[in-house]
Formats: C-alpha cells, structure tokens, sequence
C-alpha cells in the first residue's frame, strides 16, 4: 500500500507508457488465475519505472494499464451488508463511523496495475492506497459477522469454473 497520490500517479504512468513507446492496453483488473504471476516487490520499489525497463528489455510492446475509481457504490455494498451483520450494537457503530469516514475518497485511484505477458507468465506490478486497504479491511470485518446462509446464497449463484472447481 502507499501514502502517495495516486491521481497523479495514474496520470504519470499513462506518460510514460507513451513516452517509452509502449502500446497501451486499458484492461479490467488482471485475473492471477489466468497465468502463473510474478508479482512486483511494490512495498521495497514502488516505481514503476524500473518494471516499464524490464517490460522494454524484454521487447514488450503491449502493456495493460488498469486503475480503479472508488465509488460511492461500495461504501453503499458495505453498508448493505453491516445491515446483515450479526454484530453487537458498538460495534455497528464502530464500523459504521468507520465507513462515513472512507466517503471522502469518492472519486479517487484507490488503485493501479501495470502487467504484460512473457513466456506463460504475467509481470504484475500493483498499488493500493492505504485508505482502499483499510476498506477492504472494514469489508472483511463486516463479512465476519455475515450469518452462514449469506454465503450459502452467494455459493449457489456462483458456476463451477469450467467443471474443474470442486466445492468438496
């Protein structure tokens, strides 16, 4: 995760991608299932520019760019589901302070990727802010507190993945 804006990271990196003449693929979030990944080290080298040199050493030329907005539609997801919370009232309230705090980030990069593909392998190079980190610890805390039948319900509108996933 990282104190650093990333706004202005996300317009810094969209510069250099076509400055050092890289073919700019505005992709989904990457799916690590897809291919075997090696993930960039972000919490000792948070530069990209050192994974755009070894993308450009490597003669890639199609580089993925994805960055995420955080939207007030997810602080309403979490709400909705600290309303299913078997939680004491304190705690609600802890949580629920929690998220109306979050609500100033609306409309803000809570994340980047940059990825590109290389003999079966996906470089992967990720951040998140910190303030996105602490949300997505807020969501798990309320999923903690979800009666057993929530995710029963989620299971049963999932499809198997291609027959090869199991429940068992």
């Amino acid at each position: 995760m990282t104190k650093q804006n990333l706004d202005n990271l996300r317009s810094e990196i969209a510069d250099a991608l076509n400055s050092r003449g890289f073919l700019v693929f505005h992709s989904f979030s990457r799916n690590p299932g897809s291919l075997p990944v090696v993930a960039w080290d972000t919490h000792r080298s948070a530069d990209y520019h050192p994974f755009l040199d070894v993308g450009r050493e490597l003669g890639i030329k199609l580089m993925n760019f994805h960055h995420r907005e955080f939207h007030a539609s997810a602080i309403d997801l979490a709400y909705d589901r600290l309303e299913e919370a078997e939680m004491d009232p304190e705690e609600r309230q802890r949580l629920e302070r929690r998220l109306s705090e979050l609500r100033v980030y609306e409309g803000l990069t809570c994340s980047i990727e940059l990825s590109f593909d290389h003999e079966g392998r996906m470089y992967l190079f990720s951040l998140m802010s910190d303030w996105y980190g602490e949300f997505l610890d807020v969501m798990d805390e309320i999923d903690s507190y979800l009666p057993e039948e929530s995710y029963e319900d989620e299971e049963e509108d999932e499809e198997p993945l291609g027959g090869y996933y199991s429940r068992n």
